[in-house]
């Protein structure tokens, strides 16, 4: 391959520090890397020594971009946010990049809410985490409701209550909404809770055994059992997530194994010396990188992550002070000076050879395995389930890819369609769709899955013709399953659908129940077949269909739930334009209900901050016409 028009570019680079882009011959992003010396290292690639992957990549390669930094932090920093933009095919690339949980306290507020917080950290308040998932979180929340009745309602839920929730009759919330515990009392669990998430429970458990001596002096019996039985619950919650460590630490463990199937990567989350949970990671194209390679992209990408680099105090506890790894880093140095930076204060990264930390990355070592083995005897199972499907419905080939159908509304209101998507490998998330239902002439679900299907089928053609127009391969798969919730309705609709668009090489099915919608009874429909399949209850391809029949239908719902609710708190203000949020706020409150605009006058909407003659004029005007 005559690479002579890169290498001509290469001599107009700068010897500065930044990041560099090889793109095809679509303008399309190949890879992504940084560098201390740009020239330098994008000449590297043309000495011969390339692994098989950056030498296929060379071979598509038809330019060079750059982004010149100020620093070398600044580089690693930018690459990593232009890895997670652009997904390059030749890099490592995360499969999850979703932003990680915290809890957050809100102390503006007489009665602090202790809530979940997702995102970036831009609101006042103390956050505690990050934890590695929603459930384990959940956890933590649900046992910290025991020790310390916090409220979790949101401040409108807690202005309007009247009477106190079903959480204060499980003794989960001290009822602060209906003046159930004073102010003192409640600021007093406040102060405990902090300590608590602060990991400083000794002090706290000191504190609390003296009240409660006190209390017992006292002669406030009730009181001073009270006191006994959160000293007994917090005992117990510590000693399940406390690791033993000599010190209150707070570090992170990352530990990376690549073995035949791919790398997987295992992190623990240790803050003050107490394990808040792990996770693991499957990364995309590491078949020729070593364990300290993929070590090294991961820790760049993962931590650059800006959901996580600053609260709204301006400071940031991401990433920990302290990062354990089971191998040698090359890009130590650098990644401690751009984490460092990103933290706001010194992280050091270590491979320790002895003692507790060691053991601390033992153990994630021994999860990424266990994890590997679980993954390579689950993506086993599938495919000798989809070998069985194959073989039921007298496929071709081997369902690489099987779409999942569902509508969901409730009696025909707010109507919402579902894709799912699976594989040898499980579910792929990041492929689901969600679809709104547009025509209203669409009265069942019938004619609502003809509409799912119409467009999405006319999605994939588009962006088949769309790659075909560039002379380019691949674009977004076809499915070589698509499996409808519903009977032979739903059925002959999509056929009709597929016969129109004039859709090849897909197979169509329909999964209905059995007679009283019972489970385990489901009637397979197939085309060209006048009668059902029926498997046997037992039979494990009908617990595969039914567990991505179940998926589909789970989406669909949280799907139509989201947009009822959003529905429920709607209003005409809401359609006119020039009314936003604010303005909407500002009218009600000041008039109380829709029908007291309408019956209102433009001098007197236009004593509303905001609201113009102009505005005002066509707030009358579309509220007299509806």
């Amino acid at each position: 391959m005559n690479h002579q028009p890169l290498q001509d570019a290469v001599k107009t680079l700068p010897r500065q520090p930044g990041v560099y882009r090889y793109l095809d011959e679509q303008g399309k992003v190949l890879y992504v890397g940084k560098a201390k010396h740009l020239k330098k290292r994008v000449a590297s690639y043309f000495s011969g020594q390339n692994s098989p992957r950056i030498q296929a990549m060379l071979v598509l390669a038809r330019g060079v971009e750059i982004t010149v930094t100020d620093s070398e932090n600044e580089a690693l920093i930018l690459e990593a946010n232009l890895i997670k933009r652009f997904r390059p095919p030749y890099n490592v690339l995360l499969k999850d990049d979703k932003s990680y949980p915290y809890l957050r306290l809100n102390l503006e507020h007489d009665f602090p809410r202790l809530s979940l917080h997702r995102g970036r950290r831009n609101r006042s308040g103390r956050y505690f985490g990050p934890y590695p998932t929603v459930h384990a979180l959940r956890e933590t929340l649900k046992h910290l409701q025991s020790v310390f009745p916090i409220r979790q309602c949101n401040d409108r839920q807690f202005a309007n209550r009247s009477r106190p929730c079903l959480q204060y009759q499980i003794k989960r919330c001290s009822g602060p909404c209906c003046d159930r515990v004073a102010t003192e009392s409640y600021q007093e669990w406040v102060r405990d809770l902090v300590l608590f998430l602060e990991g400083k429970d000794r002090g706290l458990e000191k504190g609390l055994k003296q009240r409660m001596w006190q209390a017992a002096e006292s002669r406030q019996f009730e009181e001073a059992g009270a006191l006994r039985d959160r000293l007994k619950f917090m005992a117990k919650i510590q000693d399940q997530r406390r690791l033993n460590l000599s010190r209150e630490l707070d570090l992170d463990v990352v530990a990376c194994l690549s073995l035949p199937g791919g790398a997987v990567i295992q992190i623990f989350y240790v803050r003050q010396g107490i394990n808040l949970g792990n996770r693991h990671f499957f990364p995309d194209n590491t078949q020729d990188l070593s364990e300290e390679q993929i070590l090294d992209t991961f820790i760049a990408q993962y931590y650059a992550n800006p959901d996580y680099r600053m609260d709204a105090s301006g400071k940031s506890g991401w990433p920990p002070p302290e990062i354990l790894v089971n191998h040698p880093l090359q890009e130590k140095r650098w990644l401690e000076k751009a984490l460092s930076r990103l933290r706001g204060g010194k992280v050091t990264i270590r491979q320790p050879l002895r003692g507790e930390k060691k053991r601390l990355v033992q153990m994630a070592e021994a999860n990424a395995s266990m994890e590997y083995k679980r993954r390579k005897s689950q993506a086993g199972n599938h495919k000798q389930l989809l070998h069985a499907l194959q073989e039921l419905l007298e496929l071709s080939q081997l369902p690489e890819r099987i779409e999942a159908y569902d509508i969901s509304h409730t009696q025909s209101t707010e109507p919402v369609g579902s894709l799912v998507v699976f594989g040898p490998d499980g579910f792929k998330k990041n492929s689901y769709r969600r679809f709104i239902i547009k025509d209203t002439s669409a009265r069942d679900d019938t004619a609502r899955m003809g509409e799912v299907l119409t467009r999405r089928f006319l999605s994939l053609k588009q962006k088949q013709d769309a790659n075909e127009s560039k002379m380019e391969s691949g674009g977004e798969a076809w499915p070589d399953l698509v499996l409808l919730d519903g009977g032979v309705g739903q059925l002959n609709a999509v056929l009709e659908v597929a016969e129109e668009l004039q859709v090849d090489g897909v197979t169509f099915c329909a999964i209905a129940k059995g007679p009283d919608r019972n489970a385990g009874k489901e009637r397979l429909f197939l085309p060209e077949r006048t009668d059902p399949i029926i498997l046997p209850q037992d039979s494990p391809v009908l617990f595969l269909l039914q567990n991505i029949r179940d998926e589909a239908h789970r989406f669909a719902v949280g799907f139509h739930r989201v947009r009822r609710a959003k529905s429920q708190t709607r209003s005409l203000l809401d359609e006119i334009p020039g009314v936003g949020p604010k303005k909407k706020q500002a009218l009600i409150r000041c008039f109380g209900s829709v029908q007291a605009l309408r019956e209102t006058d433009v001098e007197a909407l236009m004593q509303v901050d905001g609201i113009s003659a102009e505005l005002a004029g066509n707030i009358i005007h579309f509220l007299q016409g509806k």
